[in-house]
């Protein structure tokens, strides 16, 4: 049985630290990120912008997985990602093609982290403004 996290030494914490960081730079890992991120927006556990996530529709975990290792963006960014020694902003990033929608497959593309940020930034510009 696995030790909790209360229950580790300051070592085995960051030994476990490390060992997640390393899986997550693997697309397996990376697309477990992504997805658990996205499954905690909408489900109101990332409080922040609950406004644009919460209950909106999220596809199956395995629906995903299938999706985005289809994708032949999704890799092309990871592996500019990856020749970028992982630098945040060149991370692939799921956008919601409509943000009054969900994660559903009609409705997600796999841009830059920057992209996605970009056009969120457009995005409450313009709604602050009323042009949306």
């Amino acid at each position: 049985m696995a030790l909790s996290w209360k229950d580790m030494t300051e070592e085995q914490k960051q030994h476990k630290r490390e060992w997640t960081n390393q899986y997550e730079k693997s697309k397996k890992g990376f697309l477990m990120r992504l997805y658990r991120n996205m499954k905690s927006r909408v489900t109101g556990v990332q409080k922040l912008k609950q406004h644009l996530y919460k209950d909106k529709e999220l596809l199956p975990k395995d629906e995903f997985y299938k999706w985005a290792s289809n994708d032949s963006e999704f890799h092309r960014l990871f592996s500019d990602y990856e020749e970028s020694k992982y630098e945040r902003k060149l991370a692939p990033s799921v956008d919601r093609i409509d943000s009054s929608k969900g994660y559903t497959l009609d409705n997600m593309e796999f841009v830059t982290m920057s992209e996605n940020s970009r056009r969120g930034s457009v995005n409450n510009w313009k709604a602050k403004k009323g042009k949306v």
